[in-house]
């Protein structure tokens, strides 16, 4: 459910915040580089490069040893699934990491699939990354029907009406975005997960999108299975996934015969990139740090994790006026998603949107020469694309802020595509 604004209770402490991510320092012909492309991931802190560093080069072992480095590695998998559970609420071994999300998408589908019969029926919708679509899609093979949910066109909002219509006794999982990676949307998830719910369904969120925007609480949600990746929100490139214990415990995924049965080893499949998992906790603390420096009161890393939320969502929250407002006075561009201010928070600072006469592509290249990085394309929100009719002609051109960027990157991306537009 789309957070209502938050009272003025904390402030991000924006200078040491940026002090943390080395890659802010760099330039590009001559210009300050703009990291504005966080939804096709951001950037890392210091934190996290030492500790991906010191783990190759201390402990870097397979799991399961009767040596120190093997132990360090367990000790480590212990503290990055703890951590997890602190940013997501829920408990420990609730949480499985794997290579991305899509990945573990798809052996959720692959697991779950067994257990349906043709005929049985799975709801996707149009706003998702097709991470949360194909993987549902690919048991058409098996006689399973898939139904999907439209969009509301003039905002991309995802139609609540028409995804409550595809919902029946049929309905065995319902797979909705949490947040879109297109255009921002946020989505009412409490809703879909009371829908799914009261159909006798399984709700699985996606959450790639939001986990750098806004607090996560599975257990609020009551949601079965919830997916994101920490490449999304300041952290190294793998992906998580929650699931209720009761489902995790009793759904039988693709695993081979000498993996544990116990949670989470039998749902992460092979040996894990350790490297990369061993960032997560570091990630973890430095939202921690953020939110302690808002918040100095809150105790706990769960708490502060959520102070660091809090703080997170009123910054964004104060960019998005000007700069949802400045693209909209660029002659010959066209805004894909939500443009009313009044309903600013029910979205995140990701926008789409094409100006006449340049591709996307064009418009990308052109800022990057200028050290603005955005992104081009569909970002693998395939149906959007394609329902909005821009799929075949380069998709949109996406600009995503997340709370490292400041109010003088937002002007300096809106004056560069002013000065394009004008040709």
């Amino acid at each position: 459910m789309a957070t209502k604004p938050l009272e003025k209770q904390s402030a991000l402490d924006l200078v040491w915040a940026r002090a943390q991510f080395p890659a802010l320092a760099k330039t590009v012909n001559g210009h300050a580089a703009a990291f504005l492309d966080g939804p096709g991931g951001t950037q890392v802190p210091q934190s996290v490069i030492n500790a991906m560093v010191n783990y190759l080069a201390d402990s870097n072992a397979n799991t399961g040893g009767a040596y120190v480095t093997s132990r360090n590695t367990d000790a480590m998998l212990v503290a990055a699934h703890a951590a997890m559970a602190d940013l997501l609420g829920c408990d420990a071994q609730e949480t499985i990491f794997g290579q991305n999300t899509t990945t573990l998408v798809l052996a959720l589908s692959r697991s779950i699939g067994r257990d349906l019969k043709p005929g049985d029926e799975i709801v996707v919708t149009t706003l998702d990354h097709d991470a949360n679509v194909t993987p549902w899609k690919l048991l058409e093979e098996d006689g399973i029907v898939i139904r999907q949910a439209d969009i509301n066109i003039e905002d991309c909002t995802l139609n609540l009406q028409n995804l409550a219509s595809k919902i029946s006794s049929r309905t065995r999982l319902v797979a909705a975005g949490y947040a879109s990676n297109a255009v921002g949307t946020i989505n009412n998830v409490r809703e879909i997960v009371r829908l799914a719910h009261a159909a006798g369904a399984l709700a699985l969120i996606d959450a790639v999108h939001y986990a750098p925007h806004g607090a996560i609480d599975v257990r609020s949600l009551d949601c079965d299975f919830l997916a994101c990746s920490p490449y999304k929100f300041f952290g190294p490139h793998c992906g998580v996934l929650y699931g209720k214990r009761e489902h995790l415990e009793r759904l039988r995924p693709y695993k081979l015969r000498a993996q544990y049965e116990k949670l989470p080893e039998r749902w992460e499949t092979g040996t894990l990139c350790h490297e990369a998992i061993v960032g997560v906790p570091a990630c973890v603390d430095y939202l921690a740090e953020l939110g302690r420096r808002a918040t100095p009161s809150a105790t706990g890393r769960r708490q502060a994790v959520l102070a660091a939320y809090q703080a997170i969502r009123e910054y964004e929250q104060s960019l998005i006026p000007p700069f949802i407002d400045g693209l909209l006075s660029i002659p010959g561009l066209t805004f894909y998603g939500i443009s009313d201010s009044a309903r600013f928070f029910q979205r995140t600072p990701t926008v789409a949107l094409r100006i006449a006469g340049k591709t996307p592509l064009e418009l990308a290249h052109a800022l990057g020469e200028r050290g603005i990085f955005t992104w081009d394309g569909h970002y693998f929100a395939l149906d959007l694309a394609r329902r909005l009719d821009v799929e075949s002609s380069g998709g949109f051109l996406r600009i995503g802020l997340v709370h490292y960027n400041t109010a003088e990157e937002v002007a300096r991306a809106i004056e560069e595509l002013r000065r394009i537009a004008r040709g």
